[in-house]
């Protein structure tokens, strides 16, 4: 019986790690200011007829911290750049000089920073969602296991450890994103 019940421990355990990876991809794409090459992470290029990540076709950089630099292997995919990142919407303006793609980001106005936390808030918000669903998926389990009320009590509370511990480091994860963005 001990064994079911870890093993309920463990799978909920990587359900809500699950959560906190998916936060922190979600998060990387919100922009903080500061160039990033994970900023071009969504745009597709249309490279022989098919649609290919931007970051397959070329080198993007970043050489401060207002420009990214997006250098195409192929000289010919210059203009499939530009245009694939004015279609992608992200706000930017590439321009582009013969060698390669030169976008300057301009840093965010007071209005957009507040916008970008609530964003980053949401996408907090949805990570505790997940993991208060893994702590009822495993309560369920739980009760469904034929074991003594004082194990299962135990085994709850190990549940509700476990999703108290993963909410605080959501939490802790929010307010550095939120310093980043907020300062200018």
């Amino acid at each position: 019986m001990d064994e079911e019940v870890k093993f309920i421990l463990d799978s909920t355990k990587e359900s809500m790690e699950a959560s906190m990876v998916h936060l922190e991809k979600a998060l990387v794409k919100i922009r903080a200011g500061k160039a990033s090459p994970m900023m071009l992470s969504t745009v597709m290029v249309e490279y022989y007829g098919s649609l290919t990540p931007l970051s397959q076709v070329s080198n993007i950089n970043t050489p401060d911290a207002r420009t990214i630099s997006v250098q195409p292997w192929e000289k010919t995919l210059l203009t499939e750049i530009e245009t694939a990142i004015m279609n992608a919407n992200l706000g930017f303006n590439p321009m582009n000089n013969g060698e390669m793609v030169i976008i300057n980001v301009p840093p965010l106005t007071e209005e957009r920073r507040v916008q970008l936390v609530k964003q980053a808030k949401s996408e907090a918000e949805d990570a505790k969602v997940g993991i208060r669903s893994a702590r009822q998926e495993a309560n369920k389990e739980l009760k469904s296991l034929e074991i003594s009320e004082d194990r299962l009590s135990n085994a709850e509370v190990d549940v509700q450890e476990l999703t108290d511990n993963f909410i605080k480091k959501v939490d802790a994860i929010l307010s550095v994103k939120e310093a980043e963005i907020m300062k200018v």
